[in-house]
């Protein structure tokens, strides 16, 4: 698939180092929407995103597409096959775990095309819906997904219990009651 001078591929053991930068990029975003409730950034989380999305490209029930520009990768979206899950009451279906799009190649078409290449691949092996999750201060991102006909479904709602956590250090705004 192609999009303005851009080449949507399954990825490839090549595009690890640039995947790994992406998704570092898209794990500190989300650290950054609240540090709480995401994991940080430690060490060397390029190398350890890399490494995570290697182990997924020989699956079966998972894949990894890149957004080529120029020789360049600029974007990526990783999905699989999730089994029956009765704790949250849905039966398999196709997951959308990330899709990031670096800035220089945004508001293009970019995440747009990402995500019809995973939802292309998860409905020819069968699956009957796609399900994804947004940090809920992600507004551009809740737009797009609704545009391309994601509906909410679910809402996530995290209490932090103090155990482990420096409230002070972490989010000033929240305090103990």
């Amino acid at each position: 698939m192609s999009i303005q001078g851009v080449i949507i591929r399954r990825a490839e053991e090549r595009d690890l180092e640039a995947v790994g930068r992406l998704g570092a990029r898209l794990l500190r975003d989300h650290y950054e929407f609240d540090r709480l409730r995401f994991m940080a950034p430690r060490g060397n989380t390029e190398a350890g995103y890399a490494w995570f999305l290697g182990t997924q490209l020989q699956r079966d029930d998972a894949v990894v597409f890149v957004a080529e520009r120029a020789g360049h990768v600029v974007g990526y979206a990783y999905a699989g096959i999730e089994p029956q899950s009765w704790k949250e009451l849905r039966d398999e279906a196709g997951f959308i775990h990330d899709v990031y799009v670096d800035e220089s190649a945004r508001r293009g078409g970019v995440a747009s095309a990402l995500l019809e290449a995973a939802a292309d691949w998860l409905a020819g092996r069968g699956m009957p819906r796609i399900v994804l999750w947004t940090a809920a201060p992600n507004e551009p991102a809740r737009r797009l997904f609704e545009r391309l006909g994601f509906r909410p479904t679910m809402t996530e709602l995290t209490r932090e219990t103090g155990v482990g956590t420096n409230y002070d250090q972490h989010s000033p705004e929240i305090t103990r009651l």
